[in-house]
C-alpha cells in the first residue's frame, strides 16, 4: 500500500512536461527580473523554472515561445462585482436594478468575468451581489462552478457572500421600495450568524460584511457606522468555522479598528485614516484593498453618464482625495495591499489594471504595484501554495506581456500587449504573432440597448 501510494501522481500533474520561454521573467517574490527565462510545466503546475542555461529542453519538446515579450503571473483582483447591474444596458442605475433578472445577471456576471480574463486577470475575488430578487450568491457560485468544470472559459473565482443588517449600505444598494427577502439581511449576533451559514449553505468562500456606510448609495454617509462590534465578532467567528474568509468592508479607523478587533482577514477599501489605526493594521496580518479605480474623476463621470443621483456624484466627490491620501498613508505604513478595484457599477470591466497605474502614480514602485496584484493578492486570499508567483510546484497561471510592466505599468491596459493569457496550463488567450484566440470577440459597449419600458 505504502509503495503504491508513493507512484501516485495527481491527476492536474500528469502528462508530458512543456515549456514555455520568453525575453525575460517577473519575480515578484524576490523582486527582480530574470532574462531568458525557461518554464516547464506539467498538466497543470510549473515543475521547473530557470534560464535557457539552466533548464536543458529536450529535443521534440512541446514549447510555446514567447520571445521578446515579458512573463509574469496571472494577475488578481481581490475585490468586484461581476454581476453588478450593467448600466449601459438599461436607461440607468436605478433602472437596471429592477429591470435586471437573476438569470440575465448571471449571463453579464460571467462576460463580465471572461473581460477581466481575457486581460491577463487569470483570479478574481467576487464580493457579492444583492438584487431585487435577493441574494445572488448561489448565482456567482454557480458560474465559479462551471468555470472550475472546464464548461465555460473563463478565471479562477473566489465568490463572496453578503452578511448585512437592515438598512445597511449593502441593503440601500438597492431601491428602498423594493420587496426584501429573508435572505437578504438579518440584525443581531445569531441572525447574523444564520444568515452567514446560509451564504456558506450555497457554496460562498468569502464570508463580506460591512462595519460602515459606503459611497456608492444616497441614502447614507459613508463614516457612520454598520454595526456592533458583537455583530462583526459573530459574522468573521462564522467564516473561520468554516474555513472561509472574512472580508469586512470598513470606510473610517472606527470601522477598521472593528474589522482588526474581530479578526478579519481583509479590509475593504481605503478611505478615511489616522496614523494610530495605520500602525496597527500594519502590525497585523490584515491586507487592505485600496479600490481606488472605482474613486477617480473617471469613474465619477461615468456615474454621471449612468444616471447616478447628485448625492452620491457629491459624495464620490468630497471622498476623493481623502482616498488617496490614505493609500499613501498606508503605503508608507507599511501596510500589506491587496489589489481591488471596486469594479462593478462602471460598465468597463477588464481594464482593472488602471488600478495598478493609479498605485504608481501614487508613490509605489511598479514592482511594489505588480505585487499587489500577484503575490499579495494570493496571500490575502490565501491560496499563496498554488498562486501569485512562477514558482515550482504553483498553478501555471502565466502572462505573456508585449513590455515590460516594470518599467511602463501602463501596458497592462492596452488588450494588444496581453498577448498570451495561461491558466493551469492551458492557453485560452494567444495574440502573439500568427495567433488569433481571445477569450471574448465583444468589447464593454458593444451590445445593444434593452428597453422593456
Amino acid at each position: 500500500m505504502g509503495e503504491l501510494y508513493k507512484k501516485y501522481i495527481p491527476p492536474e500533474q500528469e502528462g508530458p512536461v512543456v515549456y514555455i520561454k520568453g525575453a525575460r521573467l517577473i519575480d515578484v517574490v524576490k523582486s527582480k527580473v530574470i532574462e531568458s527565462p525557461v518554464i516547464a510545466i506539467q498538466g497543470k503546475r510549473i515543475v521547473q523554472v530557470g534560464t535557457d542555461k539552466d533548464i536543458h529542453i529536450p529535443e521534440g519538446a512541446q514549447v510555446t515561445d514567447c520571445s521578446g515579450l515579458t512573463l509574469m503571473p496571472g494577475m488578481i483582483d481581490s475585490h468586484l462585482h461581476t454581476m453588478m447591474f450593467n448600466c449601459l444596458t438599461f436607461h440607468n442605475y436605478r433602472v437596471s436594478q429592477w429591470e435586471i433578472t437573476p438569470e440575465l445577471q448571471q449571463m453579464y456576471g460571467l462576460f463580465h468575468a471572461q473581460l477581466c480574463f481575457d486581460m491577463g486577470f487569470t483570479t478574481l475575488r467576487d464580493l457579492g451581489l444583492a438584487s431585487s430578487r435577493g441574494l445572488m450568491t448561489a448565482h456567482l457560485c454557480a458560474v465559479r462552478d462551471s468555470i472550475n468544470a472546464g464548461v465555460l472559459e473563463g478565471p479562477r473565482m473566489f465568490i463572496g457572500g453578503f452578511t448585512s443588517i437592515t438598512g445597511s449600505h449593502l441593503d440601500l444598494i438597492n431601491p428602498r421600495a423594493m420587496q426584501r427577502y429573508g435572505f437578504q439581511t438579518a440584525d443581531g449576533p445569531w441572525e447574523l450568524r444564520k444568515l452567514a451559514r446560509q451564504n456558506m449553505l450555497v457554496g460562498c468562500d468569502v464570508v463580506k460584511t460591512c462595519a460602515t456606510g459606503g459611497g456608492g448609495t444616497d441614502k447614507e454617509e459613508p463614516d457612520i457606522r454598520n454595526m456592533t462590534q458583537e455583530e462583526i465578532d459573530a459574522i468573521v467567528d462564522e467564516a473561520h468555522a468554516f474555513h472561509k474568509i472574512a472580508a469586512v468592508h470598513c470606510f473610517t479607523p472606527a470601522g477598521q479598528k472593528m474589522a482588526l478587533n474581530a479578526g478579519a482577514d481583509t479590509i475593504e477599501h481605503m478611505v478615511f485614516s489616522d496614523q494610530e489605526t495605520a500602525d496597527q493594521i500594519a502590525d497585523s496580518n490584515v491586507y487592505m484593498t485600496p479600490t481606488l479605480l472605482h474613486r477617480t474623476d473617471h469613474a465619477i463621470e461615468m456615474r454621471k453618464m449612468q444616471g447616478t443621483s447628485l448625492f452620491v456624484i457629491n459624495k464620490m466627490k468630497s471622498i476623493q482625495s481623502s482616498c488617496f491620501d490614505t493609500f499613501q498613508r498606508m503605503h508608507k505604513t507599511g501596510v500589506k495591499i491587496a489589489m481591488g478595484t471596486d469594479m462593478g457599477f462602471d460598465p468597463e470591466m477588464g481594464t482593472n489594471a488602471k488600478e495598478l497605474s493609479i498605485y504608481v502614480d501614487l508613490g509605489m514602485s511598479t514592482m511594489e504595484a505588480l505585487q499587489t496584484a500577484t503575490i499579495n493578492g494570493a496571500n490575502a486570499i490565501k491560496a499563496s501554495k498554488d498562486l501569485g508567483s512562477i514558482e515550482v510546484g504553483k498553478y501555471a497561471d502565466i502572462l505573456a506581456i508585449d513590455g515590460d510592466p516594470t518599467k511602463d505599468i501602463n501596458c497592462l491596459q492596452d488588450k494588444k500587449n496581453i498577448q498570451m493569457v495561461m491558466k493551469e496550463g492551458r492557453i485560452y488567450a494567444d495574440r502573439r504573432s500568427g495567433k488569433s484566440k481571445n477569450v471574448v470577440s465583444v468589447n464593454p459597449g458593444e451590445w445593444k440597448k434593452i428597453d422593456y419600458l
